[in-house]
C-alpha cells in the first residue's frame, strides 16, 4: 500500500491526532509550570524559551533518554521528534540512519546533511558526516533538535541541527551504576562519578555495550568515555573541557537483503557478508574545551577549540568480480577547528535587539588506503592518498521585538569549505584533486506573538550541503578515484508554524514546510560496500509536523509526535542505465512517521523529576511508519509497519540515593518489517530487517558520596 498516495488518509491521520490533543489539553488546565519552562539554544545561539523560538524546536530531556531504553542508540529517544526519522539498521557497522525532512537519508553509513553538536563542540567533520555513536546518552542531559530554515546558520547541514549536552556536575558528588540486558545477546553497563569539588565540577562516565545481534554476522563491541570538567577562571569566565574517546573493536557487518533472501530468512546476513569476514573497526579520541566569559548583563563572549583523531577499517564484500575475495578501506583521521561568538542584548532606538556574531574554522586531513582483502584479511594495497577537508564561515543573527507581539529574526552565514587529495599510489595522478564551495546562506523571519498562550511563525531560509569527502571517493562503477563531478546542493526552506499552550502542562507544536532544492546529491551506485554519487537537477519536499504533550490527570502524560513528508524529484534524469522520471519518490525517507506515548506513574508528574523517578511508571508507546522507497526509479520498496511497546520501571529510596529497575517489550505483536533500506544497492539487496519482539532489563544504582 503506498501511503503518501492517499491523500485523504493523511489528512484523517492529522485531524485525529491534532483533535485528540487539542481536546486533551483544552480540559487540562489546572496543572502547574513546567512545559513553558523548557530552554533551548539551538534556534538563536543563546538561551530563550523553546515555546518562543521562532522555529520547529525539540528538546528530549535526561529522564526521557533514561526510561527509552538502554541509553545505546538515539533512535531510542529520538523517535518522539516529528521530522526526525532514525532508522536503526540494527547494524553497528554502518551506523543508525539519520534524516530530518528527508536529508541525510541517502546515507550509506554514518550521519550527513545533519549537524551534530556536542557540548557547543562539532561532532560532524567540515564535509559535512558525522557519527551518531559520537553522543554517549548515559552522561548526556539534554538533546536538542532544530529543523526548518533557521537551522541554515550552522552551514553545511541543510537538513538540521542535533546538539546534545552533557549533565552539569551536582553540588554533592555521587556515583552511579546502570546494567542492562536483552535480547540477542545484549549488555550494557555503565559506572559515573558526578559532583564538585573545590569548585571544580566533574562528570566522568565509561561504558560498554556488546551484542550478538539480531541478524548472522551482527555481532558487536563498543566501549566509551566521556568526561566533563568544568571550573570558573575568576567571576566572569566558566569553562568547560570535554573529553570523549570511543573503541569499537568489532563490529560485523550483516549487510542488506534481496527481497527473496527476506522473504526466506530475515536473520541471516547478505551475500558473502560472512565469507569474506565483512565488518567494522574504529577508534576515535577527542578533547574540546568552551569557554564563555560574561562582560556585563548583556554581553558575552564565548571561545571553543577541539582536537580529535579516528582511526577506521573496514573490510568489504567487495565489486564481482573485480574484488572476487572481498576489499579493505582504511582511515587515519585528524581532525580540529576552533570559534568564537560574541552576543549582545542591545537596543535599535526604542526596539529591543538580540543579536549574535561568530567565526568558526574546521578541518580534517585523513590517511585513505584500501585494495583487496580474503576473508578479512588485507591481502594487497591499491590505494594510497591524502584527503583534506575544511570550512571557514562568518555568521551573524539577530532578532528584534518590533512591537508587544511582532518579532523579526534574521541571519547571514558565508561559508567556504574546501577539498583536496594527493595520490600516493597512482603514477598519473588520476586519484589526486580538489574542489570548493562557497555559499552564502540568508535566514529571514517573522513571529507574531497572539497571545501569552499562541505564537505563530513564518520563515525563510536557503541552505546548502556539500558533498562529504566519502561520497567523492569513488567515480563511476566503484573506480577508487576523487570524484570532483559531485556539486554542492543548494536548497529554499519555507515554514509556516504555530505554538500552542492552552495550559501550564499541555502544548502543541504544528509546522508546515516546503523544500525545493537543486543539485541534490544523491546514490548513484552502491555495491559491496561502496558507493557512488552523483546530483539530481531537482528535487521538493513538502510536509507537516505535529508534536504535543497534556497531562491527563496529574499521574497520566499523552504524547504524541507525527510526520508526513512528499519527497520527490521534481525533474527527470538519467542514473547509469536508468530514467528517473519527475514525481518519483527520494528512496530511503518513510512518507509518514507518528510516536505516540501514554505514560503512567505512580508519582504525580507535575512534582519534580527526581520525585518521578521514585515508585512505579508504566508506559505503551505506538509506532507508525509509511512506506519506504528503496531505489530512485521506484521499482523496489517496503510497506509501512506499526508497532507497540510496553515499558515500566520501579524506584525506591536508598539512603539518600536511590535504584531503579526497569523492563521494556519492543514490537509486542511481532511484526515483521524493513526497518531500513540501502538506496539504489546495485544487487538488489536493499532490505535491513527490524527485529521482532525483543526484551530489555535494566537496573540503576545512584548513591551520593
Amino acid at each position: 500500500m503506498q501511503f503518501s498516495s492517499k491523500k485523504k488518509e493523511h489528512a484523517l491521520v492529522f485531524l485525529k491526532s491534532t483533535l485528540a490533543l487539542a481536546v486533551a489539553s483544552a480540559c487540562h488546565s489546572w496543572v502547574g509550570a513546567q512545559t513553558l519552562d523548557e530552554v533551548v539554544v539551538s534556534a538563536s545561539r543563546t538561551g530563550q524559551r523553546s515555546f518562543d523560538a521562532p522555529a520547529a524546536i525539540q528538546l528530549v530531556d535526561r529522564a526521557t533518554i533514561e526510561s527509552a531504553g538502554p541509553q545505546v542508540n538515539l533512535s531510542e529517544s529520538l523517535n518522539r521528534v516529528p521530522g526526525l526519522t532514525i532508522l536503526n539498521r540494527q547494524n553497528y557497522a554502518q551506523d543508525l540512519q539519520v534524516s530530518i525532512r528527508g536529508f541525510g537519508a541517502r546515507s550509506a553509513f554514518g550521519i550527513r546533511g545533519i549537524r551534530l553538536l556536542i557540548d557547543g563542540i562539532p561532532a560532524t567533520t567540515p564535509d559535512g558526516q558525522g557519527q551518531g555513536s559520537s553522543i554517549s546518552l548515559t552522561s548526556t542531559d539534554r538533546i536538542e533538535v532544530l529543523r526548518g530554515p533557521l537551522a541554515q546558520m550552522y552551514g553545511n547541514s541543510a537538513g538540521g541541527v542535533i546538539q546534545a549536552f552533557t549533565r552539569d556536575a551536582p553540588e554533592r558528588p555521587e556515583f552511579g551504576a546502570q546494567y542492562y540486558v536483552g535480547a540477542n545477546g545484549m549488555h550494557r553497563a555503565d559506572v559515573q562519578y558526578a559532583g564538585r569539588i573545590n569548585g571544580y565540577g566533574l562528570v566522568a562516565d565509561y561504558s560498554t555495550f556488546s551484542t550478538d545481534g539480531y541478524r548472522a554476522n551482527s555481532k558487536t563491541e563498543r566501549k566509551q568515555f566521556n568526561g566533563k570538567l568544568s571550573f570558573e577562571v575568576q567571576d566572569r569566565t566558566h569553562v568547560n573541557v570535554v573529553v570523549n574517546q570511543f573503541d569499537m573493536p568489532l563490529a560485523l557487518d550483516p549487510l542488506g537483503l534481496t527481497a527473496a533472501q527476506m522473504a526466506a530468512n530475515p536473520e541471516q546476513a547478505g551475500t558473502n557478508a560472512v565469507s569474506r569476514g565483512v565488518r567494522k573497526e574504529v577508534r576515535q579520541n577527542q578533547i574540546g574545551s568552551a569557554l564563555v566569559h560574561t562582560l556585563d548583563a548583556d554581553r558575552f563572549v564565548s571561545a571553543r577549540a577541539y582536537y580529535g583523531t579516528r582511526d577506521n577499517v573496514q573490510y568489504q564484500a567487495g565489486i564481482p568480480p573485480a574484488t572476487p575475495t572481498g576489499a579493505w578501506v582504511g582511515l587515519n583521521r585528524v581532525y580540529y577547528g576552533a570559534g568564537l561568538q560574541y552576543n549582545a542584548q542591545t537596543r535599535l532606538g526604542a526596539t529591543p535587539l538580540t543579536w549574535v556574531a561568530g567565526y568558526e574554522f574546521d578541518r580534517s586531513r585523513e590517511t585513505r588506503k584500501g585494495g583487496a582483502a580474503a576473508v578479512g584479511v588485507k591481502t594487497s594495497t591499491t590505494r594510497n592518498e591524502d584527503n583534506q577537508a575544511e570550512n571557514s564561515d562568518f555568521f551573524a543573527q539577530a532578532t528584534a521585538r518590533v512591537s508587544d507581539h511582532v518579532s523579526v529574526v534574521g541571519g547571514l552565514r558565508y561559508s567556504t569549505v574546501r577539498f583536496s587529495s594527493d595520490d600516493h599510489f597512482l603514477s598519473d595522478g588520476n586519484g589526486s584533486g580538489a574542489t570548493r564551495f562557497d555559499a552564502t546562506s540568508p535566514v529571514l523571519g517573522l513571529t507574531y506573538h497572539a497571545s501569552d498562550s499562541v505564537n505563530l511563525y513564518a520563515n525563510y531560509g536557503k541552505g546548502f550541503e556539500s558533498p562529504t569527502l566519502v561520497e567523492v571517493a569513488y567515480r563511476g562503477a566503484g573506480v577508487p578515484a576523487f570524484n570532483t563531478s559531485v556539486n554542492a546542493s543548494s536548497s529554499q526552506h519555507y515554514e509556516v508554524g504555530a505554538k500552542w499552550a492552552p495550559s501550564p502542562r499541555s502544548r502543541l507544536d504544528f509546522a508546515v514546510f516546503q523544500i525545493d532544492s537543486t543539485e541534490e546529491i544523491v546514490v548513484a551506485s552502491s555495491t559491496g560496500g561502496n558507493s557512488t554519487f552523483k546530483n539530481a537537477p531537482g528535487t521538493q519536499r513538502t510536509g507537516w509536523e505535529l508534536s504535543g504533550s497534556t497531562l491527563l490527570t496529574p499521574h497520566v502524560r499523552a504524547t504524541l509526535a507525527a510526520s508526513m513528508v512528499d519527497a520527490s524529484f521534481s525533474q527527470t534524469f538519467t542514473s547509469g542505465a536508468n530514467t528517473v522520471a519527475s514525481g518519483n519518490k527520494i528512496p530511503g525517507i518513510p512518507q509518514s512517521f507518528v510516536f505516540s506515548e501514554v505514560l503512567w506513574s505512580q508519582q504525580k508528574l507535575d512534582t519534580g523529576k527526581k520525585a518521578s523517578t521514585l515508585g512505579s511508571q508504566a508506559g505503551i508507546e505506538f509506532t507508525q511508519a509509511g512506506r519506504l522507497f528503496a531505489n530512485d526509479v521506484n521499482t523496489a520498496s517496503a510497506d509501512g509497519y506499526a508497532t507497540f511497546n510496553l515499558k515500566a520501571s520501579h524506584g525506591w529510596s536508598v539512603g539518600s540515593g536511590s535504584l531503579t529497575t526497569y523492563a521494556r517489550i519492543d514490537n509486542l505483536t511481532d511484526q515483521r518489517y524493513v526497518g531500513s533500506v540501502i538506496v539504489n544497492q546495485a544487487s538488489s539487496q536493499f532490505y535491513e530487517p527490524a527485529p521482532g519482539r525483543n526484551w530489555t532489563l535494566g537496573l540503576r544504582l545512584v548513591l551520593p558520596l
